[in-house]
This record gives C-alpha cells, sequence and structure tokens, in this order.
C-alpha cells in the first residue's frame, strides 16, 4: 500500500478540519472526526481499504479512550493518531501482510499510533503559539473599535496556523512516511527483536487507557461489577460488542430507575403533609 499525494492532502484536510474550531467545530471536530475510531473509517475510505482502517482505529481508540484535555493540556494528540498515525499504521500492516483483523495488526498499530501522538503534541502546541499573533491583532482591533475585523481573527487567521502545522505536516508525514514504514519491513524481519517488542508493548497499551478510564469513572469497589459483568458475558457467553451493549443498556435502565425511586420517595419525606390551602407564588 501506498499513499498519493492526493490521499495525503486529503489526510492533512482533515486533519485540518478537526482541529479548526471555525470549520467542523469542537462536537463534530474535535470530538467526533478527531477519534480515532471515526478517523479509521475516514482513512479507510481515502486509503481505498475500509476494513484495515476501521480495525487500526478500533485499536487506537482503546488506547486514547479516556484521553481528555482539561485546560489546554494535551498528554497525545488524538488528531494527529487519527490521521497520520492510522495511515502510517495500515501501511505498515499492508507491507507486513498481517491480517487487518488479527491481534498482530492491532498491537502494531497501537504502537504507531502512540509514537506519532507525542509528534502531534508538539503540532498543536505549535498551532496554539501561532494564533496568539492572531490574538494580539484582534486586541489591536477592539482598542482601536474596529469589531467587524474580529471575524477574521476568530475564522480567518487560524488557518494560516492550521495549514501550516496541520495541513502540510499531515501531507508530508503520510506521504514520506508510507515510503520510510515500508523500508521498515525490510530492515526489520517479522521474526526480528524489534517487531516483537512492538507487538508485545502494543498490546499492553490498552491497558493503561482502559485504566485511566477506570480512575474517573470508579469511586467504590461495587463499581467495577458493571466492568466485570461485561468482561464476564464477552468470555464465557462469547457475545460480541453489540450484545454486550444491549445488556449494559439494560442495566443502565433499572440503575436509574433506582435511583430516581430513591430520589422520590426522599422528597415525598422531606415535603411531608402540608395542610395550608394557599397556593404558591411562581
Amino acid at each position: 500500500m501506498t499513499i498519493s499525494w492526493l490521499q495525503a492532502a486529503l489526510l492533512g484536510l482533515f486533519a485540518c478540519l478537526c482541529s479548526n474550531s471555525c470549520m467542523a467545530g469542537q462536537a463534530v471536530g474535535n470530538y467526533t472526526i478527531g477519534r480515532p475510531l471515526v478517523g479509521g473509517l475516514v482513512c479507510g475510505i481515502i486509503l481505498g481499504n475500509l476494513q484495515l482502517g476501521i480495525a487500526c482505529g478500533v485499536a487506537m481508540q482503546l488506547v486514547y479512550i479516556a484521553l481528555v484535555t482539561p485546560g489546554g493540556t494535551v498528554s497525545a494528540d488524538v488528531r494527529a493518531i487519527s490521521y497520520i498515525g492510522i495511515p502510517l499504521a495500515m501501511v505498515a500492516i499492508a507491507s507486513q501482510g498481517l491480517n487487518p483483523l488479527g491481534g498482530s495488526a492491532a498491537n502494531l498499530a497501537k504502537s504507531v499510533g502512540t509514537l506519532v501522538g507525542t509528534v502531534g503534541t508538539v503540532l498543536y502546541y505549535a498551532v496554539a503559539t501561532m494564533n496568539l499573533v492572531w490574538q494580539s491583532f484582534g486586541w489591536k482591533d477592539v482598542h482601536s473599535g474596529k469589531l467587524d475585523k474580529l471575524t477574521a481573527v476568530n475564522f480567518g487567521w487560524p488557518w494560516v496556523s492550521h495549514a501550516i502545522f496541520s495541513f502540510l505536516p499531515t501531507m508530508l508525514l503520510t506521504y514520506y512516511g508510507s515510503t520510510a514504514v515500508t523500508a521498515l519491513r525490510n530492515a526489520l524481519p517479522m521474526d526480528g527483536i524489534a517487531m516483537k517488542t512492538l507487538f508485545t508493548v502494543g498490546g499492553m497499551l490498552p491497558c493503561v487507557g482502559i485504566a485511566i478510564l477506570l480512575r474517573q469513572i470508579i469511586g467504590r469497589a461495587a463499581d467495577f461489577i458493571p466492568f466485570l459483568v461485561g468482561f464476564t458475558l464477552a468470555a464465557s457467553l462469547k457475545l460480541n460488542l453489540v450484545s454486550v451493549t444491549v445488556i449494559s443498556l439494560l442495566f443502565a435502565v433499572i440503575m436509574y430507575e433506582v435511583e430516581m425511586a430513591k430520589t422520590s420517595g426522599s422528597e415525598a419525606v422531606d415535603d411531608g403533609p402540608s395542610n395550608s390551602d394557599d397556593e404558591e407564588d411562581i
């Protein structure tokens, strides 16, 4: 598999769309097409291998399932993972002749995605730093009373930042990186120590993502039970992800109804009977 200039340019465009709020926005851009799960679908369509793209996206999404950016703090940029890491992982898997749905392909994709995440962090802060220049333009317009020019600061000038630090790096890294990945296939045999190390590390990375997610939502030991039920159903009954999701929805509805019943009961006890005939003013 190779990546042409047109395909690399399309990948660069999507990297801009999912990071530039003046186009797709935060909800659709950053939190939808910027996620590896959706990015894998987009990359699969652009590169002409839908199955491999989705498989790489799913594998990388597990690693970064709990990634958040509080206060602009970015440990890894999932947009670079989606549109640089996934295409390069697809080239690596195709060049090695691995089964897209196999464990080795998933582990290789996770390893490549983790390496690219650090590069994406540098690009993220580069865009943020250059946007400060446009903000200085905006402050000058505010002080001079030219409020009509603020539109360019919010929706025009940031495209320059993304063109330099999102579009161009993505296009160049995916185009020339695919050649480098193909060259590594000849330099690093499948049964060598380097490739075995990548597969081993890649297999452990989802544990990190799930552990981070558990730290955010687990408050007491009993909160582990829903997670253990899901793993038990998948392991013992061989249920797929869709079946486990339906069962989890049933548990969610039951827990919601129980909590709402508790809330209604406590409110009834607190209010108590009222003998007053006066109506409450609204």
